[in-house]
């Protein structure tokens, strides 16, 4: 209602569900842009962690995508100060970066262990973590580990 005691002309109120809309997309692609980078990050670490090294080649076969998105995800990665690079050499994680991995790595592991806990077929709790862990809340992360530790 107005101050006048009217209510919202249909136009307002049209203008304001398009500024839900528009604020609840965005704050959806900045999720989306964290849940990228806390799986790039995570990625990088492991090929280090295996190989000694993390080349884009590697990535994008990892990750499932192409070249030339491994390239541009590592720019901004590396404007956000996650990752270093120079081109042609490997990637490596700035201390930042490799607190997201780390952080990112432990509650992918919890994440897939309170779901084998529950008989979650492997594969399943492998394709559900990688999905749950980027939304998982601190309070239900801290239960799911509560849980694992009283089994």
């Amino acid at each position: 209602m107005t101050a006048a005691g009217k209510s919202a002309s249909p136009r307002a109120a049209r203008r304001a569900g398009l500024r839900r809309q528009a604020e609840n997309l965005s704050q959806t692609r900045r999720e989306h842009a964290a849940e990228i980078a806390e799986d790039y990050v995570e990625a990088i670490a492991d090929l280090v962690a295996e190989t000694g090294e993390a080349r884009v080649v590697d990535l994008a076969r990892r990750l499932g995508v192409s070249h030339v998105t491994v390239v541009r995800t590592i720019a901004r990665l590396q404007k956000a100060g996650f990752v270093t690079s120079q081109p042609y050499r490997s990637i490596f994680l700035t201390r930042k970066g490799g607190a997201l991995a780390a952080a990112s790595k432990s509650r992918h592991e919890t994440v897939l262990s309170f779901l084998r806990s529950l008989g979650i077929p492997e594969r399943v709790a492998e394709m559900d973590a990688e999905g749950i862990e980027h939304h998982v809340s601190p309070d239900t992360l801290a239960a799911f580990t509560h849980a694992l530790r009283n089994r």
